[in-house]
C-alpha cells in the first residue's frame, strides 16, 4: 500500500520544475525532504492539512515552503493539501462558519439559521457614484459578517486537525514499525 501511495506522490523532478516552487532552487534538494520517515511523513501530513484547511488559495506553495523550513516530507505535505477540493470545500467551510459563529457567540451558530443574505441598498440601483459606494460598503459589511466567523472557524479547524493528524499518523506509523520488527523476530526464531 505504501508503494502505491509513493507512486501517486509528486517526484523530486516534478517539484523542482514546478513554476510556483522553482524559486526555492537548491533548497529542495535536501534528502530529508524526500525520505519517508515517521516524523517526516507525520509533519508533512500535518502541514498539508493545516494549509489545506486554513487558506483557500496557494495552499501548495505555502505548505511546500513550511515543509522545507521544518524538513518535513515535501511530497506528502503538498499532496495532503488536497483535503479541501471541490467536493469537500462546501461542507468544510459551512462547518467552519458554524464553528466560528459558535465560538464568537454570534446568532448564526444554530443549525436552523442560514448565512445572512446580502442586502444591497436601494441607492445602489441609481447608478450614481454614491450608489456604487453604498453597494461596495454593503458587500464589505457582508464579508465581515460572514468572514469573521469563517476565519475563526477555519483557524480552529486547521490547528486541531493538523495536530490530530500529526499525532495519529505518528502513532500508526510507530505501531507499524513495531509490528514489522516483531514479525521479523518471530520469523528468525522459527527459522
Amino acid at each position: 500500500m505504501i508503494d502505491r501511495f509513493k507512486r501517486l506522490l509528486p517526484t523530486p523532478e516534478s517539484v523542482r520544475q514546478n513554476r510556483w516552487l522553482r524559486w526555492m532552487g537548491p533548497v529542495i534538494h535536501h534528502p530529508r525532504l524526500w525520505h519517508f520517515s515517521r516524523k517526516g511523513i507525520s509533519a508533512g501530513l500535518a502541514i498539508g492539512i493545516f494549509f489545506g484547511l486554513l487558506i483557500p488559495i496557494a495552499q501548495i506553495p505555502f505548505s511546500a515552503a513550511l515543509a522545507v523550513i521544518l524538513r518535513a516530507n515535501l511530497p506528502v505535505a503538498m499532496a495532503s493539501t488536497l483535503v479541501t477540493n471541490p467536493v469537500t470545500f462546501g461542507p468544510v467551510y459551512y462547518g467552519a462558519y458554524h464553528l466560528g459563529s459558535w465560538v464568537l457567540g454570534e446568532p448564526g451558530a444554530s443549525a436552523a439559521d442560514e448565512v445572512p443574505p446580502l442586502q444591497v441598498p436601494e441607492t445602489a440601483a441609481e447608478g450614481s457614484t454614491r450608489g456604487f459606494t453604498d453597494s461596495v460598503l454593503a458587500v464589505f459589511e457582508y464579508a465581515t459578517t460572514v468572514g469573521k466567523p469563517l476565519v475563526v472557524g477555519l483557524a480552529i479547524l486547521a490547528v486541531l486537525c493538523g495536530l490530530a493528524v500529526y499525532w495519529i499518523s505518528s502513532a500508526v506509523l510507530a505501531w507499524r514499525v513495531r509490528r514489522q520488527r516483531q514479525q521479523r523476530v518471530r520469523s528468525r526464531l522459527l527459522a
